[in-house]
């Protein structure tokens, strides 16, 4: 009887110790889940670039911060990550917003969100520039106390001039110093004196100072190397006569302007599928890390996209300015603005050094970026088209006044345009935008007035409409004839905008080409010639020519005369695609406006390529 309860207790005992073991096991498991869930938060050893942000309850506060669209992605990834912190007691969440420079614009007026999108407590541009330009610009007025003088980076990439590697190492790179003054040089001939007649003509492609870091640095550089400071570039330099023509030589190279180097690098991707990667761009002004990005097949830059295209047949190379370069200095501008109050302020302060903390600077260098501090990471090697010894001379960006000067200039020293507008006008564009109480037609219309501005006394530009069987058989109509924009030619412009009434069908093919050729016969070796074409359908007109048979016209026509035909594809019903076709076919670039609403800030950058 005796022996009977002991062997009950010994069998019992493992039961007992499993018990416990298991009870160890779930505490130092959930233990290890709450220091792994510690270190994401505190992006220790994570790498990633997307995910959600952690939620906070509604005492939570939460930062805006607008962000240029090179790193705006990465950034965003590294926001959720961070958000779900507490700050000052209270839990911190981070969301990013995609911007361009036209947040400059946006911010010297008065943040519109019902225009612009949410309304940023922190901007951080590509450039410090950008914060001078809204200072100089915005001085007596109530925005002037918006950014103050204290922006610290978060990361940096200097501005280069990339160029296909087979031409780059025909002007002797990477030992040999090149520069703006080589590219000048280059533009008054051909490549034929580097012993490649086959390459043609030296073309050079720019973004629009007015709308693009790269494209400011690249304006104000063309300034330095034609004066030969590095530093303390004055109004007296930008006016000189001498200074102005070795710009103006640069600018004449120019193939189009973009909105963004994306408008570039995109177009090249696409020569370079096609076996024509020397045929499109011979150089173009982009930041260092868009080089990697293109090299990666990436030109988006977008974390998301890298992989999913192949690397290039030919890659590009930076070179570095033997006259001197700016950086693209990525500040972290709180802004001094009512609604960012002190909550706001703890949390961007907090933010600002997560971002440098040295876990984030590796998910920076990741991409290509060099550290806020400027020091290049493992990417930025020579087998990447890049040199980590580069730049040797650091260009000191101009006082706010001589910047704002620069730009001035640019508008006068820029390439003319000859440009044509086709604006559909088809009986689906009376259809009433919700919220706005006007119709799509009305949005378009407006949008194409505001964008008048941006043409100068040097450029030609005409007006066309079209849907089905507007004039005859032709499914198209001219209201005004492409001639200079003077006083006159934009009040006949505004006129005839302001006019427009929708009917009809929508005659896409045959309008494209014939808008197409219209330039063609009055092509310009002088100018940047250009369609901007809006529609917001698909071809119904049964009668007109295939898209299998436009394509290969504009494809033919385009190695000819260089005719680009930048399109727009307005509202929901409008096809994208096909749009893409036609623009990818000239080398030029297609708009998404699905959301009518856009359509403002939409055709302001179309008209920035020009």
């Amino acid at each position: 009887m005796y022996q009977q309860p002991q062997r009950r207790r010994r069998n019992f005992a493992p039961f007992v110790i499993a018990i416990i073991l298991a009870g160890a096991l779930i505490v130092g498991l959930r233990l290890y889940i709450m220091s792994k869930d510690a270190d994401d938060a505190n992006g220790a050893g994570d790498q990633r670039t997307t995910g959600q942000a952690k939620a906070c309850d509604g005492t939570g506060v939460t930062l805006t911060v607008t962000a240029s669209l090179e790193k705006s992605e990465l950034l965003r990834g590294i926001a959720a990550d961070y958000s779900g912190r507490k700050v000052g007691g209270r839990c911190a969440t981070v969301a990013v917003t995609k911007t361009s420079g036209s947040a400059l614009q946006a911010l010297a007026r008065g943040w519109d969100e019902r225009r612009d999108g949410p309304r940023p407590d922190v901007w951080s541009p590509a450039s410090s520039g950008w914060l001078t330009l809204l200072r100089q610009r915005s001085s007596g007025a109530d925005t002037g106390s918006l950014v103050s003088a204290d922006n610290p980076s978060i990361a940096k990439t200097p501005l280069v001039i990339a160029m296909p590697k087979p031409m780059a190492e025909a002007l002797g790179w990477p030992g040999k110093k090149l520069g703006w003054s080589d590219l000048l040089d280059l533009s008054n001939g051909s490549w034929a004196k580097y012993g490649h007649p086959e390459w043609g003509k030296f073309r050079l492609g720019k973004t629009n100072p007015n709308y693009s870091t790269s494209g400011l640095n690249a304006t104000v550089g063309a300034y330095f190397a034609a004066t030969g400071l590095s530093g303390d570039l004055s109004e007296k330099n930008v006016a000189d006569p001498r200074a102005r023509d070795f710009v103006r030589g640069v600018e004449r190279s120019i193939v189009h302007y973009g909105d963004t180097t994306l408008t570039f690098l995109s177009n090249l991707q696409r020569a370079d599928d096609a076996g024509a990667g020397l045929s499109y761009i011979s150089a173009v002004a982009v930041e260092e890390k868009s080089v990697w990005d293109y090299n990666q097949g990436n030109p988006t830059g977008d974390p998301k996209t890298l992989g999913k295209h192949g690397k290039p047949r030919v890659p590009l190379v930076a070179i570095y300015p033997k006259e001197g370069t700016l950086y693209s200095d990525n500040p972290f501008a709180v802004l001094t603005a009512p609604w960012v109050d002190d909550a706001k302020r703890a949390v961007a302060a907090d933010f600002l050094a997560y971002l440098q903390a040295a876990p984030q600077q590796a998910r920076f260098a990741e991409f290509a970026f060099r550290s806020y501090d400027g020091k290049p990471g493992k990417l930025i090697t020579e087998a990447n088209g890049l040199l980590p010894a580069e730049p040797k001379t650091t260009l000191s960006p101009p006082a706010p006044n001589v910047l704002d000067k620069v730009l001035s200039s640019w508008a006068d020293l820029r390439k003319p345009a000859n440009v044509l507008m086709v604006i559909d006008v088809s009986g689906s564009m009376g259809a009433q935008v919700p919220d706005t109480g006007r119709s799509k037609l009305d949005l378009a219309k407006q949008a194409a007035v505001n964008a008048l501005p941006q043409f100068g006394p040097h450029d030609q530009v005409g007006l066309w409409m079209f849907s089905t069987a507007r004039d005859g058989d032709k499914d198209y109509l001219e209201l005004a004839p492409m001639a200079a924009v003077d006083e006159a030619q934009r009040k006949q412009l505004r006129a005839r905008l302001e006019g427009l009434t929708p009917d009809g069908g929508t005659g896409l093919y045959d309008t494209a080409l014939a808008a197409y050729q219209h330039v063609r016969g009055r092509h310009s070796g002088d100018a940047i010639n250009a369609v901007v074409f809006l529609t917001d359908g698909r071809n119904e007109d049964p009668d007109s020519l295939s898209l299998e048979n436009l394509l290969p016209d504009l494809r033919a026509e385009s190695a000819q005369q260089s005719v680009r035909m930048f399109t727009i594809a307005y509202g929901q019903d409008a096809d994208l695609e096909v749009l893409k076709q036609i623009s990818g076919a000239t080398n030029a670039a297609a708009y998404d406006s699905r959301e009518p609403g856009s359509i403002d800030q939409v055709f302001t950058a179309v008209v920035s390529n020009f």
